[in-house]
């Protein structure tokens, strides 16, 4: 955390959806090589703060900056382009396709350059060969490269959608929730992932309500509740129930 300025800030976020205030003046920042957990309870939004960040919502009132400089998010493609990857919970991932057809769907590599895209062929061994390259950096252990992703387990399939992020991940990859339905071996699986891309150089934003977890792997967790920023630390053991308190609104 060493560089001159955050990968991503948010300012004075603001989100309304009709009557409802879902963001009320959050500030945030995201490090290279952190995990940043972001934390609350269900309603204290987290989900509404990563869309914005995601491109999925625009902010009413706020700012969303990339290595400093003001970002227009217009779009989940735009966030894509401005190098954020989500991960969500439902994974978005092609059951009848295989890692690397799912890696690179909607952004196929193709040849030759000089044709339009339309007209090129699928160079399809250097998105196999690209896929199988970042999963055996990731140490992502799959039974074959091309099977389909409908025959593995949801671990596996976890670390499919995470492995896809990093390949476009050049700024942030944000998880939500990552591990909530695996097992006890799948969720760890995960968590060497995330403590992979982190030890990469990759900012992290962890979404996880698996208080262990925030313990074992984010160096900064952030707490929203009811659309506000309510605080932020270093977890650890010792500040365990804090984090809980601030989560559920109670005295520390």
């Amino acid at each position: 955390m060493s560089a001159a300025a955050p990968v991503l800030s948010v300012r004075d976020a603001h989100k309304r959806f009709g009557a409802v205030h879902a963001l009320k003046g959050v500030d945030m920042d995201a490090w290279a090589g952190e995990v940043l957990a972001l934390l609350g309870d269900n309603g204290a939004g987290k989900s509404t703060l990563v869309r914005c960040i995601s491109g999925v919502h625009a902010l009413d009132e706020g700012e969303i900056r990339l290595d400093g400089k003001s970002a227009a998010l217009t779009s989940p493609a735009a966030a894509q382009k401005a190098g954020i990857e989500t991960v969500y919970q439902d994974l978005a991932l092609f059951d009848n396709l295989t890692p690397a057809q799912n890696f690179y769907c909607g952004r196929e590599l193709s040849f030759p350059s000089w044709l339009p895209r339309g007209l090129r062929l699928l160079n399809t061994r250097a998105m196999e060969r690209e896929a199988a390259s970042v999963i055996d950096r990731l140490k992502v252990r799959l039974p074959r490269l091309d099977a389909q992703v409908a025959l593995m387990s949801g671990g596996q399939r976890q670390a499919i959608a995470v492995a896809r992020a990093t390949v476009f991940a050049r700024k942030v990859v944000i998880l939500d929730e990552p591990t909530a339905a695996l097992g006890l071996r799948e969720s760890r699986k995960v968590l060497d992932l995330v403590r992979h891309l982190r030890d990469e150089g990759s900012a992290v934003i962890l979404i996880t309500h698996n208080m262990e977890h925030v313990v074992e792997l984010a160096d900064r967790a952030v707490v929203l509740r009811q659309g506000r920023k309510v605080g932020e630390l270093r977890p650890d053991r010792s500040n365990q129930q804090e984090l809980v308190s601030m989560i559920v609104g109670a005295e520390a």
